[in-house]
């Protein structure tokens, strides 16, 4: 074990001896939702100087997806500290992990996840200055997100402990979100069957509550394989898998007309030859389809596999396609999203110090906007409403979660407001207390919304309720081919 992740042990050990102090004299019987809010909201204050500390120590590891072996280890060992019980490399994925702490009904789970972005190394400071050039980064924030949600399970999890509340609770060790949709595998290896809620958070530039959302998204490589030859001499001996790659492009652009207007599709030449003068044998297309409905995305996929197809008969050449990947959008539950907005409400935002609004303003200079947003968006909620499908966004692997449990999200301020996600920006403002203060507002919404659920029975079964009103008529199916497993060697390109 590092030296820092011994020390960050021997911190957990310390904030377990604060912890008896605070909650000790209290006495065990049931409390009003107010006051069992402050005293979790306590317990979250108490342990988040030792999570801050983390989540400084997995920006640095900066590891992409399915390769975050300090990350994982490190988060590991701190809840083992902490008194949960840890089971590690779940559903075939080497740092998937599932930490739970009581036993019986509700199981409340919590999601984290701690891998980086590729070419996004940067140091937490307010001009492109790359840690190591080309490395990966934090773009994404999920070294706060890790951390954040494990911040809030330690703290209900020490609730649970001197309130003698019943019930399961459980923080997900997701791995590779950015594209390698390790939160699919868990939902296939059965790891939710017996969840009843699930909570999550993302890191962003406001504090919202997030209620469905999302675009569902298919992506793959594209292979073809031609016959190499001459290009000057025997150009007719060869069959360009280049030429290939380029018409199955030229078709997607024609296709982009012929789609629901919210649909992305986005691809790379990720290999076109190795010099001019020979006819490629081997070209690849890396490609990305998004849209707001799952069964939409399916239909426009079938239309690429055929574009790619077409592509291959024009060409001689032949066709295959691997490194599936597929993220469902988000079903929202509004039952639950009622008790969030509360919550988050309630938390509130903060508001920068004269130091981070420096860093603020100076880090805003880079974002070439003509009107920047204000510095109070860290202080205020935004009002609660349904996403708009039509509204551009991201994709994320909470969806297939969303699909088979009751599922609520958070987003909070962690970046500098105007921020983007996927960006140096981001993550530097993921690497300093801007970041770290949005974590803590994050992890007290959390924790504050798994004690109702812990404690209130009848919210578990407004949210199940809910969960079968969105499903009905509704099929989940992943575009992830069922025999396919994790692709380990994915780094998030």
């Amino acid at each position: 074990m590092r030296e820092d992740s011994r020390s960050a042990v021997c911190r957990c050990f310390a904030v377990g001896i604060l912890t008896l102090c605070l909650v000790g004299a209290l006495p065990v019987q049931a409390q009003t939702s107010d006051a069992a809010h402050q005293q979790v909201e306590k317990l979250v204050e108490a342990n988040s100087a030792n999570w801050k500390q983390v989540s400084k120590e997995i920006w640095g590891f900066a590891e992409l997806g399915y390769h975050e072996n300090k990350s994982s280890a490190l988060l590991q060992a701190q809840l083992k500290a902490a008194g949960f019980s840890v089971e590690s490399g779940v559903a075939d994925e080497p740092t998937a992990f599932i930490a739970s702490y009581g036993e019986g009904k509700p199981v409340v789970a919590i999601l984290g996840e701690f891998d980086a972005l590729p070419g996004l190394s940067q140091q937490a400071v307010p001009e492109r200055a790359p840690v190591t050039v080309g490395a990966p980064g934090h773009g994404c924030g999920h070294n706060l997100l890790g951390s954040g949600a494990a911040l809030a399970a330690v703290a209900v999890k020490q609730y649970m402990e001197a309130n003698h509340v019943k019930g399961t609770l459980r923080y997900y060790g997701t791995p590779a979100e950015e594209g390698g949709s390790g939160k699919v595998y868990m939902v296939r290896a059965g790891l939710f069957k017996d969840v009843d809620v699930v909570l999550h958070w993302h890191p962003g530039d406001r504090n919202a509550v997030i209620d469905g959302g999302a675009l569902a998204v298919t992506s793959a490589k594209f292979t073809f394989h031609g016959i190499a030859a001459h290009a000057a001499m025997a150009p007719d001996r060869g069959r360009s898998a280049l030429d290939a790659v380029m018409l199955m492009g030229n078709g997607i652009e024609f296709m982009r007309e012929h789609v629901p207007s919210a649909t992305r599709m986005h691809y790379i030449i990720s290999k076109g030859g190795v010099a001019p003068n020979i006819v490629p044998d081997l070209a690849q297309m890396d490609l990305m389809a998004r849209s707001p409905s799952n069964a939409t995305l399916q239909e426009i996929w079938e239309r690429i596999l055929n574009i790619a197809k077409g592509a291959a008969l024009m060409t001689g050449t032949t066709l295959e396609v691997t490194d599936i990947g597929s993220d469902a959008d988000i079903i929202g539950n509004d039952a639950l999203a009622q008790v969030a907005q509360k919550n988050l409400e309630e938390v509130g935002g903060y508001t920068m110090s004269a130091d981070e609004q420096k860093f603020a303003r100076d880090l805003q200079k880079t974002f070439g906007l003509d009107t920047l947003p204000s510095l109070d968006q860290t202080k205020l909620v935004e009002p609660f409403h349904k996403p708009d499908p039509n509204a551009p966004s991201a994709s994320t692997d909470v969806g297939d979660v969303s699909w088979v449990v009751p599922t609520i999200g958070f987003t909070t301020a962690t970046f500098v407001p105007g921020a983007a996600a996927h960006t140096w920006q981001a993550a530097a403002s993921a690497g300093m207390a801007i970041g770290q203060d949005g974590m803590v507002v994050a992890s007290k919404a959390l924790a504050d919304t798994a004690v109702d659920l812990l404690t209130k029975p009848e919210l578990v079964a407004a949210a199940k309720a809910d969960f079968e009103k969105e499903l009905a008529g509704k099929t989940y199916r992943s575009a992830i081919p069922e025999g396919q497993k994790p692709l380990i060697d994915y780094r998030g390109k």
